[in-house]
């Protein structure tokens, strides 16, 4: 008797758990927040303000937009001395980007590496640029990696989607600076998680 008193007892003491944990659950989900797609952060960049640095010549038929892109990757650092230190220091040193680029449909369509390169899936989609002299640059955020305009790197003509494409715009940008503290030794490495939203523009002819 005493045994079937007890399983009746624990067989009610799981309902009740099992019960707590479903409204308990109930209340943890019941507003979740969605995570934001590439296409979402693509909409969300239409509506920032590109600062005055970034303002292009002006152009009798304007300009258009050639493509936009989602990227999601990391920054990558090395380790090199420090001019002038002695004892020897050292400091993080930019090597390039690795990332992975969405387009508005969230579908991955390429790749963006040191150059700075973007390429697209399939041949014959590549584009490569430069920093203007001086750079053309806006910090929107302390902790994250400036805004670029960059220029197309000489002798290297775009190709595929980008043919014709004469500005990039690197906007948006999320984490990717070089670590705050620096490298310990000359092999130090370092891969910093970033994203940004790419913009690619042409003058109309």
């Amino acid at each position: 008797m005493k045994n079937s008193i007890t399983r009746r007892r624990s067989g009610h003491i799981l309902a009740l758990v099992i019960l707590m944990g479903f409204f308990n659950a109930c209340s943890d989900h019941d507003d979740p927040k969605p995570e934001l797609s590439p296409a979402d952060y693509i909409g969300l960049s239409e509506n920032l303000t590109m600062p005055e640095v970034f303002s292009l010549s002006p152009n009798p038929k304007g300009y258009e937009r050639v493509a936009t892109y989602y990227a999601v990757g990391v920054q990558k650092y090395k380790a090199q001395v420090k001019a002038g230190a002695d004892p020897a220091q050292y400091e993080w040193v930019f090597v390039g980007p690795e990332a992975d680029l969405y387009d508005a449909s969230n579908a991955k369509i390429g790749i963006h590496y040191a150059g700075p390169t973007w390429k697209l899936t399939g041949p014959g989609h590549t584009i490569m640029g430069q920093a203007f002299s001086p750079a053309k640059t806006f910090s929107k955020d302390m902790k994250s990696i400036d805004w670029l305009l960059l220029d197309i790197k000489s002798g290297q003509e775009p190709t595929g989607t980008f043919q014709g494409v004469n500005y990039i715009f690197r906007i948006a940008t999320t984490g990717g600076k070089a670590p705050a503290t620096p490298p310990t030794d000359l092999g130090a490495t370092a891969e910093v998680p970033y994203t940004a939203v790419y913009r690619f523009v042409k003058r109309v002819i």
